[in-house]
């Protein structure tokens, strides 16, 4: 006897489809999975004995054949468990309707409990991609299936209540779609509670609403880190298509909140400074995403830049530039997106105080030197903005003025980001930060006398052309801002400011 039953499988974040077959012979009893399986998916055959004998059925006593299409695809992980569970069923009699419009994936226990999985997201979206009109997926997963539309999500907590569906003696009813719910920054520090450093907060502004990178350099205490822990809670709305990219990712990772399945708060990642190269890109046998993935459309905050390992550094350049992190394993390249932003806070010397206004820096010229090292030109090169953070002043502290909430800026931001998305719209470009070569010219047009003064400071300066370009780019943020359609000669003057550190510190051109 012959019976097909759809699954679906995950390789990286692409999901795809699986036909598990099943042949029933005359023979001596065997059970066979073949179709480029791993050693877990082979395992399946002990743990679907064990929940037949659970649910009282007998296992079929005669060679059965399964095979996972296409046989070409390296199947992984215990997600076909619950469809050849299915199959055997199919062939047993018990299912006897058409379920050839529905996917089942899920891990069975021994005892028939139906485990949950990672990355049900993407591969749900795959089944309402091929045309299924309903899924069966973990109880505990339903939730987060049910993010997707047009397809009907059963949620299923064991083997005996799936039989019983499929002998019309229980109904198993669909997860109700899931509601979009508004993003909530009740959890989120306030820009409120920072006293002081307007400078360093109208960068952070900036940086929030062109999406750009920002590098944060002063002495210890400044606020480097207080500042950067509030940005998160000002950073615009994420769209639909946003929130569905970064849940997938999240989803394959298993950090979905149970709670709320769908990401609609920027995610805010901050790892610590021993984190391995395979930590941050991501890394294993078969590769699951790194911190920068999993900054996805938010935020990677990196403290204490300079104690970070050089090549942990270094592997960020082309992700920053590509916004998308391609791993290679002998299973297979993997690629991942990454378009973040990078926000990286450091001390300017070992013992933090190298140009610090009042106090003394005990460290040589060598160290100094040594430390700033750490951060190469081209690294330091893709920092959009570079802000000293300055000590604060007693004044500042001692005020009982009230700082401006993170609520109001927000709304500022807001407003800005609403204009690149009209102005980049079916581009695929979401912000300032990500503006292609080929649209700079036409995206930031000048007037004559910021067309001079930008000229000026390239050629006294010696700019790079990736600087050239950022600054544009910067100076096109600051103009949406102020509501300008044209960059004026004041917003090409505060961009160059922001590009100064690089000279005092390293000295560099």
């Amino acid at each position: 006897m012959y019976a097909k039953i759809n699954s679906l499988g995950l390789i990286g974040l692409n999901a795809f489809s699986v036909d598990v077959e099943i042949e029933t012979s005359k023979g001596t009893p065997a059970f066979d999975i073949i179709g480029l399986a791993d050693t877990v998916v082979k395992e399946s055959r002990e743990r679907i004995r064990s929940a037949l004998r659970a649910s009282s059925i007998g296992f079929p006593l005669s060679k059965v054949i399964i095979n996972l299409a296409p046989a070409d695809t390296k199947k992984s992980g215990s997600v076909h468990d619950l469809a050849i569970f299915v199959a055997l069923l199919t062939v047993a009699g018990i299912c006897g309707g058409d379920i050839s419009g529905s996917a089942f994936i899920g891990e069975v226990s021994l005892n028939g409990d139906i485990r949950p999985l990672n990355g049900v997201l993407p591969m749900v979206l795959l089944a309402k991609t091929e045309g299924y009109e309903q899924v069966f997926v973990p109880a505990e997963n339903a939730y987060e299936a049910s993010v997707v539309e047009g397809i009907r999500v059963y949620g299923v907590s064991n083997t005996a209540e799936l039989i019983a569906y499929f002998y019309g003696e229980k109904t198993i009813t669909p997860e109700p779609p899931y509601k979009v719910k508004a993003a909530g920054f009740f959890d989120a520090l306030d820009f409120a509670d920072v006293k002081g450093q307007q400078k360093a907060k109208r960068a952070l502004e900036y940086a929030a609403a062109g999406g750009h990178n920002v590098l944060m350099v002063g002495a210890p205490g400044s606020g480097k880190s207080m500042l950067a822990k509030r940005i998160n809670g000002i950073l615009p709305a994420m769209t639909f298509e946003e929130s569905i990219e970064t849940t997938k990712i999240h989803s394959i990772s298993g950090q979905i909140n149970k709670n709320s399945p769908l990401v609609t708060v920027r995610p805010f990642r901050s790892p610590h400074h021993t984190i391995s190269t395979s930590g941050l890109a991501g890394g294993g046998s078969v590769p699951s995403p790194g911190e920068i993935s999993l900054a996805h459309n938010g935020l990677l905050f990196l403290d204490e830049l300079a104690e970070f390992a050089r090549p942990t550094l270094e592997l960020l350049r082309q992700p920053l530039e590509d916004r998308q992190v391609t791993i290679s394993r002998a299973a297979g390249s993997f690629t991942y997106p990454c378009s973040f932003m990078l926000i990286g806070a450091m001390n300017p010397c070992p013992c933090g105080y190298y140009g610090h206004p009042t106090r003394k820096c005990i460290c040589g010229q060598k160290a100094v030197s040594s430390y700033l090292s750490k951060i190469s030109g081209p690294m330091l090169d893709r920092f959009d903005l570079h802000v000293e953070v300055a000590p604060v002043e007693f004044d500042d502290l001692s005020s009982g003025k009230k700082e401006e909430a993170s609520a109001v800026i927000r709304e500022r931001v807001q407003a800005a980001r609403e204009i690149q998305y009209k102005r980049f719209s079916g581009t695929g470009i979401s912000c300032n930060a990500r503006i292609t070569p080929d649209i700079i010219a036409e995206v930031c047009p000048l007037t004559d006398s910021a067309k001079d003064i930008l000229k000026k400071v390239f050629e006294s300066m010696g700019l790079s052309a990736r600087a050239y370009d950022r600054i544009l780019k910067v100076s096109r943020t600051i103009a949406d801002m102020n509501g300008s359609e044209l960059i004026e000669k004041r917003h090409i003057a505060e961009a160059v400011q922001y590009r100064s550190l690089d000279r005092k510190y390293w000295g560099q051109k």
